[in-house]
């Protein structure tokens, strides 16, 4: 049987029953569908497809739409045809959609009528029409170009980016994947075919986290049999209402369809925005619609809040008959007890399975015993019994089968077999190794974490699922969540039930967890964000392995999100830890002494001589306490962790007070020997510390607009929206009127009065000025700072570092420093990494402002916009990010064909925006209108550097990887000339009046000559 045929079946018996209910939860009504409309739409659909598609060999269709009434018909009639359907998440970055739909050789693609001109934007010239829109319907069928050869470089491309990453020993007990190959060999002989002994249902891929997307062929062979045990499970009825929580790329999207229309009941839909609004979905669910059965990731479960699953979803008089919780670990059994009414009925049950063998492997109901008041608290749940047709195995590291212990699980079975990747062929009965480690007891499996969770902390290996699952047993824990940040500290987050003490919840964890396992810092926050269903994150900063695809992108926590928490907590803190003096230093380390060895509630004082280690302290504690210092002083102290260790506290804090103030007689205000401020005319000696330059500036900014100056890569500076400058003796700053970005040199010019002294030279009236040298007597091309420094020596002068900002990845971008005019707005420094993340960091302090993730990794370097208040950057995954400044959110993106690793460049005269991508194209955008101007075929390659805007004449400078170098209006995209130079051009050109000049890949300096 096929799942179509499970579904006219059921259409045959309840025709007039309604099928499918879809509430946009607004003031429209929610519209449905009979099983009679659904088959009849979908029997257009499938004749309209068996004409207009060649279906010669296995044909697969792809599904570009959001969720809505018609999805049922839509991928009914693609079934029909016989086709699988391949569903594509219009959010998706176009680089992994085109990835997806070249990987599995997609011929034709329906798209939804309203994303039309999102998936053309996004897919420019991949596809053509094949036909007219279907309009009652509300699809459009699109077919690839055959001529295009650009999907090709594509597919190289995203190899290329992840093959880094790919996974290695993947080989299993049985047989080898060749990755040169198309088929998995076996020493026992026979196959299962991907042809017409077994046709394909529906084809998904993985994220490609940690290696090349996989692309994941299910049969109907292989999920029917879990739609039709799970039915009988749950014991479905024509009467049941079931909720299409997941998105179409998650497999389990396909249970909950299935479950619903092969049975005769009915299926409701909501629009993706509803889902994130635990009110609104709550009401839609269990007020208005009444739905039965429900499957979700606890994590899903638990953003209806403590308060909304006690009082709706589990309360004594909730319609839902049937919680099947998957996709994460099983929530612990005293949590679940306080979401559930003593007199709820609901019947809950433990899922567990792998994309790699779709949907769902294991499954176990929770007996009802356990919830009663009596039943002891830490009864663990196990994973259950496999489903039908499922084999499960635990092997240890050597393959050998463990029936009493630990080990990893591989899930398989004669028919329940996917086609990964390039796969034509595999052995019946394959197992698929999951990356998931169970304790086996009695016949039972007990989920104990993945092998990615396991971190090695203080010299001892632990998961830090152990030290969530101990928090959520406390009862003053309504949920939670640990991150290993920057794989130094182990955070915990946790959203309080009432007034919960994080003292009294520390000293609980000690009681339950070794001392490796208790974390470094406990956070409040109101509630645990969530991913998107787009692209899955990282878990614990750690890549994720196949199996775990199937419970990251969807509703899991963001711990990207709970990083940047931390680090807005941990700023919050700096700012709140100024000392003002050494005396409020000795009150601050007392307190934290007693604080780390739990003695908060001693009244007596510390002894001067009381020796960490003979407090009650240890290694661990020690570090703690090391931390905390460093926290609390904002900087780091070499020797200090010695010092705990072997020394008196009084010797902790005379250490302390040597390294921040070495001048015995300077011990007085902190803030002022640290940060000193030199005024006009002070004469106050540099003595090596950090010293910050406070400028006299009487700036008139033009109306509305933000007044800045701005470095980027290449030493260009850029200064915006000054009305008229002025000249003052002292610290001023000279800015020019509005300028056209120019090229320019860092020259410190020094005057010719100097006067020589035995250690060195004494600078006056020092000037540092940056100078255009095609045209030194410009007066817009030089801008001064203009400072006072006495008695500083050569020999006094040193680089240092000031502070540093973890990126987590490797950084190949150059950084954009802003400096605002107005006096107390910080100057910011923008940089992004291979992390995907974009830091905005205050340049003074060292302070993470903000953290922005996209879609891919970052080697563009950022600019500003002509008013100030965006940035502009590139991006891996094809897109232009325009994001507001101040806070990183998102203004604009603009799709690009192709990955962007060329660096905006803007003309403050248009505020008009130029940038290359490597679909060998360059850009000119209009982000306050936010449209693309122009876009102009660069003929030659892609554009890898960042195209030179020159003022006179006003013209656009665009290198090629193809060896081409182009001249172009920036105002209409037209070509100007162009000139073919024979080699790779990654260098950015560089101008002046009369020449442009770039490094070329022959390792020559090359003046190119002509006339501009």
């Amino acid at each position: 049987m096929t799942l179509q045929e499970l579904v006219n079946q059921a259409a045959g018996l309840y025709s007039g029953r309604k099928a499918v209910w879809f509430d946009e939860c607004n003031d429209k009504p929610p519209a449905f569908y009979t099983y009679a409309t659904v088959v009849k739409l979908a029997t257009e659909l499938t004749a309209f497809l068996q004409k207009h598609c060649d279906q010669r060999g296995k044909c697969e269709i792809g599904l570009y739409c959001y969720p809505g009434i018609n999805l049922p018909s839509w991928i009914l009639g693609i079934l029909q045809v016989p086709a699988a359907y391949s569903p594509i998440d219009p959010d998706a970055p176009p680089m992994l959609s085109a990835y997806f739909m070249k990987k599995s050789n997609l011929q034709y693609i329906l798209i939804e009528n309203d994303k039309i001109n999102k998936f053309q934007m996004s897919h420019v010239g991949w596809f053509y029409h094949n036909s007219s829109a279907i309009e009652h319907i509300g699809l459009t069928l699109f077919q690839i170009s055959s001529s295009n050869a650009d999907l090709n470089s594509r597919v190289d491309d995203v190899k290329s980016k992840y093959e880094p990453f790919n996974a290695t020993g993947n080989s299993q007990p049985g047989y080898t994947i060749c990755p040169d190959q198309t088929e998995v060999k076996t020493s026992e002989g026979g196959y299962m075919d991907v042809g017409q002994k077994y046709p394909l249902a529906y084809v998904l891929h993985t994220s490609g986290t940690t290696g090349i997307p996989k692309i994941v062929r299910v049969p109907h062979k292989c999920i029917v049999p879990n739609i039709q045990h799970l039915k009988s499970l749950f014991e479905i009825t024509q009467d049941d209402m079931l909720f299409l929580a997941s998105p179409l790329t998650f497999d389990p999207s396909v249970v909950e369809l299935f479950i619903a229309l092969t049975s005769g009941a009915s299926l409701l839909m909501v629009p993706n925005t509803i889902k994130m609004m635990p009110v609104e979905l709550s009401a839609a669910l269990f007020r208005h619609h009444h739905v039965t059965v429900l499957q979700a990731t606890p994590t899903l479960l638990r953003r209806f809040g403590a308060h909304i699953i006690k009082s709706t979803v589990l309360s004594a008089n909730t319609s839902l008959r049937v919680l099947a919780l998957g996709g994460e670990a099983f929530p612990v059994l005293n949590l679940l007890k306080t979401w559930k009414h003593k007199e709820n009925k609901t019947s809950i049950f433990n899922l567990y399975g792998i994309t790699e063998v779709s949907s769902w492997a294991t499954c176990y109901k929770i007996p009802e015993e356990v919830f009663s008041a009596d039943f002891r608290t830490d009864f663990p749940i196990p994973l259950g019994s496999p489903l039908l047709g499922t084999k499960v195995e635990v092997r240890d590291t050597n393959g050998s089968a463990v029936l009493e212990g630990e080990g990893q699980i591989f899930i398989g079975g004669e028919e329940r077999i996917c086609f990964l990747d390039d796969e034509i062929t595999v052995p019946p009965g394959t197992m698929r190794e999951t990356g998931d480690f169970v304790r086996v007891q009695n016949a039972n499996l007990f989920f104990l974490g993945r092998k990615d969770n396991q971190i090695k902390r203080h010299g001892k290996r632990f998961n830090i699922e152990c030290l969530q699952q101990a928090a959520e047993d406390l009862c003053q824990v309504e949920a939670c969540a640990v991150t290993w940040y920057q794989q130094e500290k182990l955070i915990l987050f946790v959203v309080p039930k009432d007034d919960l003490e994080k003292r009294e919840t520390l000293k609980e964890l000690q009681k339950r967890l070794p001392a490796h396992a208790v974390p470094d810092e406990l956070v409040l926050i109101k509630a645990l964000p969530l991913t998107s269903h787009v692209i899955p994150v990282a878990v614990c900063n750690r890549p994720l392995t196949p199996a775990v695809e199937r419970s990251v992108p969807k509703g899991k926590v963001d711990i990207s999100e709970l990083n940047k928490i931390y680090q807005n907590h941990l700023n919050s803190r700096r700012r709140d830890s100024k000392l003002s003096d050494a005396e409020e230093l000795w009150e601050r380390l007392q307190y934290l002494w007693k604080s780390i060895l739990g003695l908060l509630d001693d009244s007596s004082g510390i002894s001067k001589d009381a020796v960490f280690l003979y407090s009650g302290g240890d290694s661990l504690k020690a570090l703690r306490f090391y931390d905390e210092i460093e926290m609390l002083l904002g900087k780091a102290v070499p020797g200090l962790l010695e010092v705990i260790l072997s020394r008196s506290i009084e010797e902790v804090y005379g250490h302390i007070l040597k390294i921040l103030f070495p001048d015995e007689d300077q011990l007085m205000n902190y803030d002022n020997v640290v940060k000193r401020k030199l005024s006009g005319n002070s004469g106050e000696e540099f003595h090596g510390k950090y010293i910050k330059l406070k400028s006299e500036r009487d700036l008139e900014v033009a109306s509305g607009l933000i007044s800045f100056i701005a470095l980027s890569r290449g030493n260009h500076f850029f200064s915006m929206n000054f009305t008229k400058s002025f000249m003052q003796p002292g610290n001023t700053v000279q800015v020019g009127v509005e300028l056209l970005q120019q090229p320019s040199v860092l020259h410190l010019v020094a005057p010719s009065v100097m006067k020589s002294h035995e250690q060195g030279y004494e600078m006056k009236n020092r000037i540092l000025a940056v100078t255009n040298k095609a045209n030194e007597t410009d007066c817009c091309s030089v801008q001064q700072i203009h400072a006072e420094c006495s008695h500083v020596t050569t020999a006094e002068l040193a680089l240092c570092i000031r502070w540093k900002s973890n990126t987590r990845k490797c950084v190949d971008a150059s950084p954009l420093v802003i400096i605002p005019a107005e006096e107390g707005v910080s100057a910011s420094v923008y940089i992004g990494s291979h992390s995907h993340a974009m830091q905005a960091i205050d340049l003074d302090l060292g302070e993470v402002k903000w953290e922005k993730n996209l879609g891919d990794r970052i080697e563009s370097s950022a600019c500003v916009s002509k008013c100030g208040k965006f940035i502009v950057v590139g991006c891996y995954d094809g897109l232009v990010y325009v994001l507001q400044s101040g806070d990183g959110e998102i203004h604009w993106t603009f799709v690009t064909e192709d990955t962007v690793k060329s660096s905006a460049v803007v003309d403050p005269s248009s505020g008009l925006v130029y940038i290359g991508s490597h679909d060998q194209h360059v850009y000119a955008l209009d982000i306050y209108k936010k449209a693309c101007i122009w876009k102009l075929h660069c003929e030659g390659g892609a554009v890898f550097s960042s195209p030179c805007l020159s003022s006179f004449p006003h013209h656009l400078y665009v290198a090629t990887l193809g060896g081409l170098l182009l001249a172009v209006n920036p105002v209409t995209g037209n070509k100007i000339w162009k000139s073919f130079l024979g080699k790779p051009l990654f260098s950015s050109p560089h101008c002046n009046e009369k020449f442009g000049s770039f490094p070329l890949m022959d390792r020559c300096f090359r003046l190119h000559a002509s006339q501009v």
